[in-house]
């Protein structure tokens, strides 16, 4: 008795402290490989991609059914791209170590404005009235649509703990969607609490891959709200996938 007892402690303690979001694969779609995926959106019929590296960085519009990139601009070679969001008819994309966010025409692709923000910047994403974004941290800020002046923070817990390297975000039903940079993790957060309320493990698609590269870790997320889909890729990933969460 005292055996079982003693292994039931053993296995309670083992057991996450929360069941993980289950999830289906609904299809798999090409992406260019070569892409250092940071930010990904979708809007209108299209995906929008914010990629990183200094030299490389760039904004694109891609399209779904081949991974074909229909147009694209690239940032100066001192720059390192980061995430991307959208807001009215701009898209807003932001570096990691410059400090630097930049507005873009949609239908142009021209910048125009540039904007400040102290700290880094890793993911961005809005809940229809603010931006919020992401630095590594385990708090999120909140920024001014229009003038990206912080308005507020958010810290991020799960279980009374920070939940560190918060990299790509979406906001998908009242919820913030959080990449945890070099996991398989995408946090559900809340965004009116910073507590995480489940988890999404993608280690499953990872694996399907067998990549070899390190730096190909999971990394983007979009949400078609129109036909409820979710796409998820990854930093120099061959493939992006749709999946349908299980709640």
């Amino acid at each position: 008795m005292r055996v079982f007892a003693a292994l039931l402690l053993v296995l309670l303690a083992l057991a996450p402290a929360q069941a993980e979001t289950r999830w289906s694969l609904v299809r798999s779609y090409p992406h260019d490989e070569k892409a250092f995926t940071q930010g990904l959106i979708w809007l209108d019929g299209a995906l929008y991609e914010s990629t990183g590296q200094y030299g490389a960085s760039n904004l694109r519009e891609v399209r779904l059914t081949d991974g074909a990139v229909q147009r694209s601009v690239p940032l100066s070679p001192r720059y390192f791209g980061e995430g991307l969001t959208n807001w009215g008819d701009s898209l807003i994309s932001i570096t990691w170590q410059n400090g630097l966010a930049f507005r873009w025409d949609r239908a142009t692709f021209r910048p125009t404005a540039t904007y400040r923000y102290a700290g880094e910047g890793w993911g961005l994403t809005n809940d229809g009235a603010r931006l919020i974004l992401s630095d590594g941290s385990a708090t999120l800020r909140f920024l001014d649509p229009v003038t990206l002046e912080e308005t507020g923070r958010l810290p991020v817990t799960f279980n009374g703990k920070p939940v560190r390297m918060l990299n790509e975000l979406e906001y998908v039903k009242g919820e913030i969607l959080a990449n945890i940079w070099m996991t398989d993790r995408i946090a559900r957060i809340d965004p009116a609490t910073g507590h995480v309320i489940d988890w999404i493990d993608i280690g499953k698609l990872t694996r399907k891959l067998r990549l070899t590269n390190p730096d190909a870790v999971p990394n983007g997320i979009a949400y078609d709200a129109k036909n409820d889909r979710l796409f998820v890729t990854g930093k120099y990933w061959p493939k992006l996938f749709e999946i349908r969460l299980k709640r």
